[in-house]
């Protein structure tokens, strides 16, 4: 792998979920109700939300535990009941910013960093908007410097919290002692439509919600090892899928579309951009955004990954659903925690994302283990 010299590194991770927890099969029971319970649409709903690979997601919105007849979300009867777009970002503003703040802290926390280190702030989100922004709210609440550097990236999908981590490194290569916090968080159940169309269903089945943050800059002497290193990046507009991954303001929260067709579109062009940027090096670790079970399986299918390979983009898909940008460091800590179980050497591997365009994000990474940097501090110590 190609690490940039200086060296930068993912040197914490933090991650936050809601307290209200969906049961995927309570939840796809309470929709069959909504939609009439013996419709052509509540019985696919009923089995698409049983094969999409995901038992439990999280959501800030208590309403939708609440029985069919009272949910606001699952509302047929009357479109009066449902939430507008302007009720949801209320509850946005309400929710997003408290979710963040724990994210945040523990990535500060993980990556052993002082809010006074923190040269940059990358916020994240694609299912809310207000101003003054989430950036100006945790400058003031983590109590980081007035003048510390603010990039918002809002409503760029999924593939915005990889971009986060790309952007952060080119800014740490460039700035000496740069440290970047980066900030996510995606609220997408307040998004859910009361719609019996099937791509509606589709997109109500799997998104959850959840905040993740983490800190990117140089590797020090201090850095204690169990972290990422970063490698060369590559971000490609693929062409052809504009129309198939589609996310718009509607007058109920915002309305998503996406096409069967994107897993295979990724099996067709995803392989080519993967080679440009590693050529022919081995790829032993796999971080891959689940935006959806296919995703998943057709890269699996395509480079014959084994199910370790696959499993943190699994687990993560299985226990949370896929919370959009927030999603791949929820992956990349979920692969850490395995890394450490199962006491690995330094492994080099991949991680990418993909959004609306359809747009392809990828990076070099390179887990480095405690013991490997305990190690290297030895053997400089007897030069």
């Amino acid at each position: 792998m190609n690490v940039t010299n200086p060296k930068i590194a993912i040197l914490g991770i933090g991650t936050a979920v809601p307290e209200y927890r969906l049961d995927q099969l309570d939840t796809a029971h309470r929709l069959s109700e909504a939609l009439g319970n013996k419709t052509d649409s509540a019985r696919w709903a009923k089995r698409l939300f049983k094969q999409c690979g995901v038992e439990n997601r999280y959501t800030c919105e208590p309403n939708l535990l609440e029985a069919a007849q009272d949910c606001r979300y699952f509302s047929q009867k009357s479109l009066q009941a449902v939430p507008t777009t302007a009720e949801r970002m209320d509850i946005y503003k309400r929710e997003s910013v408290p979710l963040a703040l724990r994210a945040a802290r523990n990535a500060l926390q993980d990556g052993q960093a002082h809010i006074s280190e923190i040269s940059h702030l990358i916020t994240v989100s694609c299912t809310g908007q207000f101003l003054p922004g989430m950036d100006t709210q945790l400058v003031q609440q983590l109590g980081l410097a007035p003048d510390v550097k603010r990039i918002p990236l809002n409503f760029l999908g999924c593939a915005a919290g990889l971009r986060a981590v790309c952007l952060a490194k080119e800014l740490a290569v460039h700035q000496h002692g740069a440290k970047v916090l980066i900030v996510s968080v995606e609220l997408c159940t307040l998004h859910i439509q009361p719609s019996n169309k099937r791509e509606d269903l589709f997109g109500a089945s799997f998104f959850g919600d959840g905040a993740s943050a983490c800190i990117v800059g140089h590797v020090s002497e201090e850095v204690s090892g169990n972290h990422f290193l970063l490698g060369d990046d590559h971000s490609i507009v693929l062409q052809g899928g504009a129309a198939d991954m589609v996310w718009e303001v509607g007058n109920f929260g915002f309305d998503l579309f996406l096409s069967t067709t994107i897993p295979k579109l990724i099996g067709q062009f995803v392989p080519e951009q993967i080679s440009t940027l590693c050529g022919n090096e081995p790829i032993d670790l796999w971080a891959i955004h689940p935006g959806g079970k296919g995703i998943i399986e057709k890269l699996a299918d395509v480079y014959e990954l084994s199910d370790e390979q696959t499993r943190p983009s699994r687990t993560i898909l299985r226990d949370y659903g896929n919370m959009s940008s927030a999603t791949i460091l929820f992956v990349l800590e979920e692969m850490k925690r395995q890394l450490e179980e199962g006491k690995k050497e330094m492994t080099s591997g991949i991680a990418l994302a993909f959004g609306p365009g359809l747009t392809c994000e990828m990076i070099q990474i390179q887990y480095v283990p405690q013991v490997q940097q305990e190690v290297r501090q030895m053997d400089e110590a007897y030069v």
